[in-house]
């Protein structure tokens, strides 16, 4: 599985018709929904602006493909298409279309907004996609420094801390490192 770590955008003309790709990465569908909004606001005079997403979540995966007007199965599904082929995970990838006065048939609209979401795929730098978890531990105060190292070590990351008789610390790392960080602290593990 790959992802995208920042927005990448590509323009081309089909039979004076303007197509601009866009891929997005995100995590959730409320992040989609609000990049949605987004891109009605900066292209408001836009015929059509189809997208597909690809996201895993804590409850499995969701994906979705929309038309946006345009004939069934002729913008959403080659857009889905192009990121399931090349198995990206997380992210939305839009294509805004402004009408040009040709009609492109069926066929040529697969192909146009095909090409826009494979152009735009291709500019786009690609990350091997890492699947992150959240873990709530205490921990003695002997024990953090040696506890940061090894979370350093592990690709991880302290995102909320509360100093008390001990520290409770919540922290993030990426999943198939979560059994190393086990092996060592296991019973510091708060809800496991």
């Amino acid at each position: 599985m790959h992802c995208i770590k920042s927005q990448y955008s590509i323009e081309e003309t089909i039979k004076k018709s303007r197509f601009i790709g866009i891929i997005f990465p995100c995590d959730n569908e409320l992040e989609i929904q609000a990049f949605l909004r987004h891109l009605q606001s900066v292209y408001p005079d836009a015929s059509h602006i189809a997208f597909a997403y690809r996201l895993k979540t804590g409850n499995g995966f969701i994906s979705r493909m929309n038309d946006a007007g345009e004939p069934s199965g002729t913008a959403g599904k080659p857009i889905y298409q192009h990121l399931e082929g090349k198995d990206i995970m997380n992210a939305m990838l839009a294509v805004v279309r402004y009408f040009g006065g040709i009609k492109l048939g069926a066929g040529g609209l697969t192909r146009a907004y095909g090409n826009a979401a494979k152009k735009v795929i291709e500019t786009a730098e690609l990350f091997p996609y890492i699947e992150w978890v959240q873990q709530e531990l205490a921990l003695d105060y002997k024990e953090l420094q040696s506890f940061e190292h090894c979370l350093k070590k592990l690709d991880g990351q302290i995102t909320n801390q509360d100093f008390g008789e001990q520290i409770q610390l919540t922290v993030r790392l990426p999943k198939e490192n979560l059994p190393l960080l086990s092996d060592q602290y296991q019973s510091k593990y708060r809800n496991l």
